[in-house]
């Protein structure tokens, strides 16, 4: 199953994951709707294409303006965008999700995934999260943490402590990854 990064996000915030607040739409009047509704003065414009590396390819954008918010939609919405995981034509952009601007400290990869070889989920982390998370696999293969849930026992707190520790994550944020993981995968 694919989805897009807005419909993951309503799934979160749906079991009270915490995620930034944002709006899908499918026209640049709609784009501005939505920026103007959410009430903060940075925005991000994200296409909403089924392949990484949007960022790189052009199809996320920062902007401070309404205006422009507009704009980059417009010229966003009706375009294909061609990323590494595209072919030459691209992908087609329906829809663009705009989302709050934040500041960023530091950004995590994680993902969930079916390990059919395992017969289990595979959670594969990293603390070179953001944009390029297939070069740093490539790179620094040792910075992709993988934690393999034994379907005999589920999840346990001291795997997930583990790699909340191999992330790097401090404090609160490692009682904030450990209670998700426990109350929402499992």
């Amino acid at each position: 199953m694919n989805l897009h990064e807005y419909q993951s996000k309503q799934l979160f915030s749906d079991v009270g994951i915490p995620v930034l607040e944002g709006g899908v739409a499918s026209t640049p009047d709609q784009a501005r709707k939505i920026a103007e509704d959410l009430k903060v003065d940075t925005w991000v414009i994200k296409a909403q294409v089924h392949a990484g590396g949007r960022g790189k390819a052009g199809g996320v954008k920062i902007t401070k303006s309404i205006d422009e918010v507009e704009s980059i939609a417009s010229s966003m919405l009706g375009s294909n965008l061609v990323t590494k995981q595209t072919d030459d034509k691209g992908l087609p952009v329906d829809v663009v999700y705009i989302e709050s601007g934040t500041s960023i400290a530091s950004e995590y990869y994680l993902s969930l995934l079916i390990d059919r070889a395992q017969e289990s989920w595979t959670f594969i982390g990293s603390s070179e999260g953001g944009m390029d998370i297939e070069t740093v696999a490539d790179v620094s293969p040792e910075k992709i943490i993988r934690y393999t849930i034994d379907p005999k026992h589920g999840l346990k707190e001291t795997e997930l402590s583990s790699m909340a520790d191999s992330l790097g994550l401090k404090n609160s944020a490692v009682t904030e990854f450990i209670d998700i993981q426990l109350n929402y995968f499992h």
